[in-house]
């Protein structure tokens, strides 16, 4: 009997169940599953090398060469789980392919936000016995479930989106379907499985069994955050180039004055509401952000002659902000991965973990910038494995998303900042503060490593910035 597919991709996130649907495919005679085929740091498991005799870097130069190899030498049906940090060319593969089953685990957020957080806290990302079950009570931070909610709910809008323009069909599970027996059987009939399972795979156990209230400390605060999102009005977060979305959760509102911030990452952010915060005489953090839209449809409607703006950085400026303030020195958690990633694959020469030394000097700090710029160039020219994350995305198209919801009234440049803002203030009735100086980088500066070979670095990752709002070579005075 003929199989109505070639292979599947299970379409997850971390901490949806993933290795526990997997570790049941696995039962079956004619199914085989390949875990992160596709994860960029390592080759279905941290010990493994090759698969199939092709390597991690041959895969990476040639993923389908991956996916043809699993096909030629599979019994049965291959696949692999993908997730939205995985290779996003083979997302762009499988979802064409209609030979390709495409089973889509999904979770409920609020569950997998904390137990992502338990994992991180607690080091223990499987449990195979339950004696070994380590228990974490976390604090619940709302920003940071906004991103991950809209972020989240952008892949899957993008996976239904694409199955319907293609007029496939996806076999959708929920955390709870793939602990159902029955499930699991007619998941396994949907791959062109005739063997059948009696039970499931006792391999992986749940580790955090306990009601959600017993797992978060501050329980009422995710009760208050999940009344506040609108679920019927989402908007969307960029991951990709060359579509971006609008990111409406990180704009930032006066308390008083009538000013939308539209911070572009890795520009100018804390500085801008600096002085955002002096016109209404309070602190920064009392400033809303990661409101929805929904939220700031409202906030315009009852702030009449209301001004939106972003403000632009020279490509140079902003790259090497990125590179010192979330590669080398205040590296997020979320991006660990990738910072050790640099170092081993690409040969960052930089510090295994922060902070920087004093053997650290500016031609070491030279050398790990331009190699970081050329990681950065791979992927905003979709020839890496990695995605584009929004802080290196262009801005170019970081304002095109903007305008999928609103555009903002002012486009600043740092480099005229002050007369910038000057106007803004103005046309809102206010007399504008000063504006304070822009966060050092650190340990060196842009200029004390800044030369022709940096210029043409920066412009070969963001040629499309320098083509779309002109800029020019790199001048500590302007733009």
């Amino acid at each position: 009997m003929e199989r109505p597919f070639d292979s599947f991709v299970i379409l997850a996130e971390m901490r949806t169940g993933s290795n526990f649907l997997e570790s049941n495919l696995r039962e079956f005679p004619g199914i085989t599953c390949y875990g992160e085929a596709f994860n960029p740091w390592l080759l279905v498991d941290p010990d493994r090398t090759e698969l199939f005799g092709i390597t991690m870097a041959q895969r990476d130069a040639d993923p389908v060469a991956l996916i043809d190899a699993m096909k030629a030498n599979t019994d049965g049906i291959p696949g692999f789980r993908l997730f939205h940090d995985h290779d996003p060319r083979v997302f762009d593969l499988v979802m064409a392919d209609r030979r390709c089953a495409k089973i889509v685990l999904n979770r409920n957020l609020i569950d997998a936000w904390v137990s992502q957080r338990i994992a991180w806290s607690t080091k223990q990302w499987q449990l195979g016995d339950d004696v070994d079950r380590k228990t974490w009570r976390v604090k619940f931070d709302a920003k940071d479930f906004k991103n991950f909610y809209y972020t989240v709910k952008e892949r899957q809008q993008r996976i239904a989106r694409q199955l319907q323009i293609s007029g496939q069909a996806g076999f959708y599970l929920d955390y709870d379907d793939i602990q159902d027996l029955r499930v699991v059987n007619g998941l396994a009939r949907y791959l062109g499985e005739t063997e059948e399972l009696r039970s499931l795979s006792g391999k992986f156990k749940k580790q955090n069994p306990e009601p959600l209230a017993d797992k978060v400390r501050n329980f009422e605060a995710v009760e208050q955050t999940v009344n506040d999102i609108d679920r019927y009005d989402l908007g969307t977060l960029p991951n990709f180039e060359p579509k971006r979305g609008p990111t409406v959760p990180s704009y930032v509102t006066g308390k008083e004055a009538p000013l939308c911030f539209m911070p572009i990452p890795g520009a100018l952010d804390q500085e801008v509401r600096d002085w955002i915060a002096a016109l209404d005489n309070v602190h920064r953090d009392v400033l809303a952000t990661g409101i929805t839209q929904k939220e700031l449809r409202q906030w315009k409607n009852q702030n009449k002659g209301h001004r939106s703006f972003t403000v632009l950085r020279h490509p140079a400026e902003r790259a090497h902000s990125v590179f010192c303030r979330y590669v080398l020195n205040h590296t997020p958690w979320t991006m660990w991965e990738l910072r050790h990633g640099l170092i081993e694959k690409y040969g960052l020469d930089i510090p295994w973990d922060t902070p920087v030394g004093e053997g650290y000097d500016r031609p070491r700090h030279r050398a790990a910038f331009l190699k970081f710029l050329d990681f950065v160039a791979g992927t905003l020219g979709g020839s890496s494995v990695h995605p584009v994350l929004p802080i290196w995305a262009t801005q170019d198209n970081l304002l095109r998303g903007f305008a999928e919801f609103v555009a903002p009234d002012h486009v600043l440049r740092e480099s005229k900042i002050n007369e910038g803002l000057a106007v803004l203030a103005m046309e809102v009735g206010l007399d504008p503060p000063p504006f304070g100086a822009a966060i050092p980088d650190e340990p060196h500066s842009l200029t004390s490593i800044y030369d022709d070979d940096v210029e043409k670095a920066v412009r070969k990752a963001y040629a499309r910035d320098y083509m779309a709002f002109g800029f020019r070579k790199w001048d500590r005075a302007e733009d």
